[in-house]
This record gives C-alpha cells, sequence and structure tokens, in this order.
C-alpha cells in the first residue's frame, strides 16, 4: 500500500542520489586534475600509481550510483501510480513534489547519458 510517507521517502531517495552523483562526478574531476598534475611534475612512480588507483576507485562510483538513481526513480513512479490508484488524492505537495523529482531526474539522466557518448566518442576519434 502506497502512503504520503513512503512517497516523500522515494522522492528524497531520489534527490539524495542526483546530489551523491554530483558529488561523485566533482570528486572524479578532481582526482583527475592531481592526476594530470602529478603526471605533469614527474611525479614518483609508485605515488603516480596509487594516485591512478584513486582515480580508477572515484571513476567505478559513478556507473554505480547511477545505476542506484534509475532504480530509486522507478521506484518512485511506481509508488506515485500505485498511490494514485489507491486515494482520490491527484493533487497535493507531496504529489506535486514527486512528479517534480520524477521530471529533473529524468533530465538528469538524459543529460548524463549524453555526456557520457560525447565523453566516448570523444576519445574515439582521431585528431
Amino acid at each position: 500500500m502506497a502512503t504520503v510517507r513512503s512517497l516523500k521517502i522515494k522522492t528524497s531517495t531520489c534527490k539524495r542520489l542526483v546530489k551523491e552523483l554530483h558529488s561523485y562526478e566533482k570528486e572524479f574531476e578532481r582526482e583527475a586534475a592531481k592526476t594530470t598534475d602529478m603526471k605533469d611534475k614527474g611525479a614518483d612512480p609508485y605515488d603516480l600509481k596509487q594516485q591512478e588507483n584513486v582515480l580508477a576507485e572515484s571513476r567505478m562510483m559513478i556507473p554505480d550510483c547511477r545505476k542506484r538513481l534509475e532504480a530509486a526513480l522507478e521506484d518512485l513512479k511506481g509508488i506515485l501510480a500505485e498511490f494514485l490508484e489507491e486515494t482520490d488524492e491527484k493533487e497535493g505537495p507531496e504529489i506535486d513534489e514527486a512528479r517534480n523529482t520524477i521530471v529533473e531526474v529524468e533530465k538528469f539522466l538524459l543529460d548524463l547519458q549524453y555526456l557520457i557518448h560525447a565523453e566516448k566518442d570523444y576519445e574515439t576519434c582521431d585528431i
């Protein structure tokens, strides 16, 4: 049974995962810049290898978080549909917030997908 409480929880989960994904992306960018800087300065090979490991770990967190966000989005859509079927409420702050969150997360995932494809295209092109 879908309740207002479950709707709020699923909405908050999606919002939290978007923030988490942004955080991982920023961390990856920071670590990539640090790795590049170390390479440019001719850092010790051992230290550089350790930094590359940190960078690889940061990179691995992004797809994992994206998958969790996609699953949370599907959960939210399901709870919202169930809630609307089970109740007479069709409007309200929780319903509006859930709908807005769904739109925002879908847009965010589409933008992210576009960036991933653009990055892959860039990596494979001959310059």
